[in-house]
């Protein structure tokens, strides 16, 4: 039976990549998009149904959830990041990285296991990042939210494991993204993981063969 699968921040690369691989799985998609410039290359508008959600808003995440309904599976891509010393950080800067990241997956995480405790369990994916188990200097807002992220994937798995829901979280170094090529030039990008390659892990993650692993905290650096 098809999957019922929310995606959240599914427009750009990574989303993207998700999106594809679930839809090689035959699952029905419901993805979340904010600005109306990430629809412009979209490619998967027609295989897809598409909500205009701020992710980071209560009100607008309970609506969505509520309107999609029953779910077996809730992959949260939606976040942001920026790089800047600790002199350079604003404490507007620190709370801009916390609602991008922790709020969204959050709010997205607590809809997901509502709507999951009604049925008969599912699946979480949350993505943190390399930094917040290894952290580098020079992006400390985005490293601790990414860190609480992690701990968010971590302590939710233990509230619900009884519950037939299991959250794992992925850790993503630099992707291989047009972005990241034109942002960083000299770098050894073939290094890079590519974002189909760390699709395939979030796809197993939140798939029925999956039947053991919560809690988890998976790295995808790729040789990166």
């Amino acid at each position: 039976m098809a999957q019922t699968v929310v995606i959240t921040g599914g427009t750009g690369a990574l989303g993207s990549a998700v999106i594809e691989r679930m839809l090689q799985e035959e699952a029905r998609c419901h993805v979340t998009w904010k600005f109306a410039h990430e629809l412009e290359h979209f490619t998967h508008r027609d295989s897809v149904t598409l909500h205009e959600v701020d992710c980071a808003v209560e009100g607008a995440v309970v609506d969505f959830y509520a309107g999609v309904g029953p779910i077996d599976a809730s992959i949260h891509v939606v976040g942001g990041f920026a790089a800047a010393s600790v002199e350079e950080t604003s404490r507007d800067d620190f709370l801009a990285m916390f609602d991008l990241n922790v709020v969204t997956a959050f709010l997205c995480c607590r809809e997901a296991v509502r709507s999951m405790r009604r049925g008969s369990g599912g699946r979480i994916v949350n993505v943190a990042a390399r930094p917040a188990t290894q952290p580098v200097g020079g992006m400390l807002a985005y490293t601790t939210a990414k860190a609480a992220v992690a701990s968010l994937t971590r302590c939710l798995a233990e509230e619900v494991a009884e519950s037939g829901i299991q959250v794992n979280a992925i850790l993503p170094s630099i992707l291989d993204t047009a972005a990241n090529r034109t942002a960083m030039p000299d770098a050894e990008c073939a290094r890079w993981p590519k974002p189909a390659e760390v699709a395939e892990a979030i796809a197993f993650l939140a798939g029925p063969r999956n039947r053991l692993t919560s809690g988890a905290l998976l790295p995808v650096y790729g040789r990166a």
